[in-house]
């Protein structure tokens, strides 16, 4: 029969790695899953997924939804929302030209912990990790309200994106350990919903809130709202039965076994890197140390007993492939949330709340996407190989249409409808491709994929806004410089113009200033709207290219799952095969 090798829910299973259900087993879990159904043969022995050791009433798991959807929601919401505010951010600080490292520093910081919060998950408790996660992230939005200068400014941002780099792989990890495979397309789509809300409305709250309460205590209000979170997520969360080779370890053991070594050349590899390319000039001397440094990074890990990145896992064709197609995705995703308000602040000349409402249409969209995805499709474990590549497709062809419809001219219709379609290929892609990455995993390495691909979609949220944003920055700069070249009279700007740099300067760092009364005459707003068209056009169409490169990375990453692991197929699949059995039989 074709179902012979598949075990029902409830049958017992003797095998000694396999756990088995008891009234302890979390409500998130379907009464039809078959997320105990183990192969015990030797050929596929694998480690168990951690079981709860408290029993999960619905009163636990609200608050934990609750708590993590409040946790999701502002560290999703800092992401946006600095698009809004930082025009004022940087007249208060002095800080026009370096205006693109409120969203660097922050998005640069979640990347680097990314992958150290992910190992530690796997050392220390969950509810434990929570709580010192949503602390920092508290403690970063203080500093940052509080910040008297450009520098401290960006420390709190720093401490906040620490923080949110935390929050953002644990929330993955638990919805891996807390859920069924049959509803995990389901809970992720709920996940990235809560992720994509925080994004869209972050843009729109704090920039209809930064007339009333100031740009300081929009960030101030966060400490508190989060620390609150982050304690009812840390109180909820059942523990978990530790793997064998660290449960009885102290925790100095358990800190003296961590890659210090690894995580810091990754972190300062990472900085480097996205420095080199972030500035308006593009900056050889970091970049070049860069790879100095990920050679070492590389070689530390290849000697660490329990290393951030595992190598041997990255040499894993569908795993390796899976992550860097989220990284080129994702950095072309960001570029669509991170300029589409500065679209309608620079280009159309809307206030900075109107502003941040044009990202409600696409992230309705990416919710909508993850949503049906994964509640009518991923309904199993298995290879989703095709409907990644067409999603992904779909989401680059978007991309090339909003670089022809980023202009004053253009129908504001056609905008939205471009935006919330590329969002709704997004929310699908990522359900698909997190899906399709476990299929192509061994099972028990499915919590360290998880927290890589976190980490490399993390990696993705610095790539777009520092890459992206040295790309639109010098093109914005070209354009700027010829155009009033032009209107001066003159072949270029001359250097000597100071008047001319510091309005450059200012237009760069302060989009709200192309129609601010007083700021610009006629002819001098035509060009610099000019000028904001160009760069989005030039940005878009990259991003584009970008995502061509895309597709062909996440098609070699296959569809076959790993060599001794039987797939796994619900229960509904197998009522229809052995209905045809049946029928065939009579």
């Amino acid at each position: 029969m074709a179902t012979a090798n598949i075990r029902r829910h409830g049958q017992d299973d003797s095998s000694a790695t396999s756990p088995t259900m008891t009234e302890n087993t979390p409500l998130l879990r379907s009464e039809s899953s078959s997320e105990t159904a183990r192969d015990s043969s030797p050929a596929s022995k694998r480690q168990p997924d951690p079981a709860p050791d408290q029993p999960l009433g619905w009163k636990r798991m609200t608050c934990i939804v609750v708590s993590l959807w409040a946790l999701i929601f502002l560290q999703a919401s800092n992401m946006s929302g600095i698009s809004t505010t930082q025009s004022t951010i940087a007249a208060d600080l002095d800080a026009y030209e370096s205006a693109m490292w409120f969203t660097s520093s922050y998005m640069i910081s979640m990347s680097s912990v990314a992958p150290l919060a992910g190992r530690l998950a796997m050392v220390f408790t969950s509810p434990t990790m929570m709580l010192l996660a949503s602390a920092c992230f508290a403690l970063g939005a203080l500093v940052t309200a509080l910040a008297p200068s450009f520098a401290v400014f960006i420390l709190g941002r720093v401490m906040q994106g620490i923080g949110s780099g935390g929050i953002m792989t644990l929330c993955m990890i638990l919805v891996i350990q807390l859920t069924s495979k049959k509803r995990r397309g389901l809970w992720i789509g709920l996940a990235n919903s809560g992720f994509t809300i925080g994004v869209s409305a972050g843009a729109v709250v704090f920039g209809a809130l930064l007339p009333v309460l100031g740009w300081r205590l929009l960030f101030g209000a966060q400490a508190p709202l989060s620390a609150i979170a982050g304690l009812c997520v840390s109180l909820s969360i059942p523990r978990f039965t530790m793997q064998d080779s660290i449960k009885n370890k102290t925790t100095l053991q358990k800190l003296a076994g961590l890659d210090y070594a690894g995580a810091s050349t990754l972190s300062i590899t990472i900085v480097l890197f996205l420095y080199g390319l972030s500035n308006t000039t593009i900056q050889p001397l970091p970049i070049l140390l860069s790879l100095l440094t990920l050679t070492l990074f590389l070689h530390i890990e290849s000697l660490a007993s329990d290393p951030v990145i595992p190598l041997p896992l990255l040499s894993s064709r569908g795993v390796l492939l899976s992550c860097l197609s989220q990284l080129g995705f994702m950095a072309a995703r960001w570029t669509v949330l991170f300029y589409a308000p500065i679209f309608t602040l620079a280009v159309r000349g809307l206030s900075p709340a109107i502003a941040g409402s044009v990202l409600i249409p696409t992230n309705a969209g990416f919710g909508l996407g993850g949503l049906l995805v994964g509640a009518l499709h991923i309904r199993r474990a298995g290879s989703f190989w095709l409907p990644a590549l067409l999603s992904l497709a779909l989401f680059a062809a978007s991309l090339l249409a909003l670089a022809f419809v980023s202009t004053a001219a253009s129908d504001p219709r056609a905008y939205v409808a471009l935006l919330f379609a590329n969002g709704l290929c997004t929310g699908a892609a990522l359900n698909y491709t997190l899906a399709h990455l476990l299929h192509v995993s061994s099972p028990d390495a499915h919590l360290i994929v998880t927290g890589l691909l976190s980490t490399f979609r993390g990696f993705a949220g610095s790539f777009g806004t520092a890459i992206g944003g040295g790309v639109f920055a010098r093109t914005l700069r070209g354009a700027l410089v010829e155009g009033f070249g032009r209107l001066d009279g003159d072949d270029g700007n001359k250097q000597g113009n100071k008047a001319r740099e510091k309005l450059i300067r200012v237009l760069i760092g302060s989009p709200a200033a192309v129609w601010k009364d007083g700021v610009l005459s006629a002819a001098e707003r035509d060009v610099a709207v000019s000028g904001y068209e160009r760069a989005l056009e030039v940005l878009y169409k990259s991003t584009a290219v970008v995502c061509v490169l895309v597709l062909v990375i996440q098609a070699g990453s296959g569809w076959v799952a790993p060599e001794g692991v039987e797939e796994e197929v619900d229960e509904e699949f197998e009522e229809v095969i052995a209905e045809q059995d049946r029928a065939m039989e009579a």
